[in-house]
């Protein structure tokens, strides 16, 4: 931090500046079972023996996010995940696959806490953080939630057969479709814009020059060292002996081939 002290060797002004604190987070890793598709088309064609998994995203999450009864300044967030589906269909086990697509859904809550605040917060873009319910004077500030994930890892796919809601709650007729097991990693966050006191120091010049590379193409490819190691495929045991001692997982031990 020293080259960015002051040059004239005072202390640095402390500054106000908006930000958004975390309250609150967690990180979680779900295995989703029992997952059904929403065949794109309609029902899992008849012929379709066996189907593999090809490609699965998450597109969207909805979040629901409500103070908790009795627990002041703790939110229960909702999230309601939604996933692309594409699927590799076999008439039989040695044939060529269809592509198929379909869509998911799963859900899980969370509680965290998110602090106390009964202000309103407007901004010049019309953007506001409060939520006012019918009762006059009764404001509740919630706070902001965000969820990160990776894309999930399937981790079975079979055919199964479900029966489709209905409104009306009578009973359907029983559907082919793909029910699938999901792992997924997830971080949830919960914060608020607060204002915090930081120290500001003197910009500094970069030292990096700018500058374009005016090699020749071929002159560039000729500074790239030849990858000898994607034309000679290892081993299982060449890999093991290329473990360094100092890594994960040494022990310590003697591996009874010295001399």
């Amino acid at each position: 931090m020293s080259k960015f002290h002051s040059a004239s060797g005072q202390c640095p002004d402390v500054v106000p500046i908006k930000v958004n604190r975390v309250f609150d987070s967690c990180s979680d890793r779900d295995c989703l079972s029992n997952v059904q598709i929403l065949i794109d088309g309609g029902e899992l064609p008849a012929n379709v023996t066996m189907v593999k998994s090809r490609c699965i995203k998450v597109s969207d999450i909805c979040m629901n996010i409500e103070p908790v009864p009795f627990n002041k300044g703790f939110f229960s967030i909702d999230l309601t995940y939604t996933f692309k589906v594409e699927l590799m269909a076999y008439e039989r086990s040695c044939g060529s696959p269809t592509l198929i697509t379909g869509t998911a859904y799963a859900g899980k809550n969370v509680i965290l806490y998110g602090g106390e605040s009964s202000s309103k917060t407007f901004f010049s873009n019309d953007k506001h953080v409060c939520k006012t319910d019918d009762t006059c004077c009764n404001t509740i500030n919630l706070p902001t939630a965000a969820v990160q994930v990776v894309e999930p890892i399937a981790l079975e796919t079979r055919i199964g057969m479900v029966c489709p809601p209905c409104s009306d709650g009578s009973s359907t007729t029983p559907v082919r479709t793909v029910i699938m097991t999901l792992g997924l990693f997830s971080v949830v966050e919960v914060f608020r814009p607060v204002t915090i006191l930081v120290p500001t120091y003197e910009y500094t010049i970069p030292t990096k020059e700018c500058h374009a590379d005016t090699e020749s193409p071929c002159a560039v490819f000729d500074k790239i060292k030849f990858p000898a190691e994607a034309f000679s495929p290892g081993s299982v045991q060449g890999m093991n002996e290329s473990v360094s001692e100092c890594g994960c997982g040494f022990t310590g031990e003697s591996t009874g081939n010295e001399t």
